[in-house]
């Protein structure tokens, strides 16, 4: 059984760092892609991140790049978004997703793509 747990969000000062986690159990990380999505009240869930499976190839949405880092660490079955730089406009539910099929970086950003999700946690960023 596939499950996705996030850990680390809090309230962080605009400019802050944060570091979040996403502990995977019942698959290798390596054999799925992975994802970070997030969300704010009213809003579609928005793609931040992700990992190609296989390759390991790294691809993020444009408003993150430069400030933002996946990284995954297969002997702990975990990938992680550190978050530099933050803004306001960063503050959201962030959500941990995998699916064994979806490409990352070729397309792969519609959170329907993917079938398992952890049940998020929230960041708030503030002035």
């Amino acid at each position: 059984q596939v499950q996705l747990v996030e850990s680390g969000g809090r309230s962080v000062q605009a400019g802050g760092s944060l570091r979040l986690s996403c502990a995977a159990s019942g698959f290798t990380s390596g054999s799925y892609a992975m994802a970070w999505f997030r969300q704010t009240p009213g809003k579609e869930r928005e793609f931040v991140g992700g990992i190609r499976w296989g390759s390991g190839g790294i691809y993020y949405t444009d408003s993150v790049k430069g400030r933002f880092t996946i990284s995954r660490d297969n002997a702990k079955n975990t990938m992680y978004l550190q978050m530099n730089s933050l803004k306001i406009e960063d503050t959201a539910v962030y959500f941990c997703a995998a699916d064994r099929w979806v490409v990352v970086g070729s397309g792969g950003i519609s959170p329907g793509l993917y079938e398992h999700w952890g049940q998020g946690t929230q960041v708030t960023v503030s002035s």
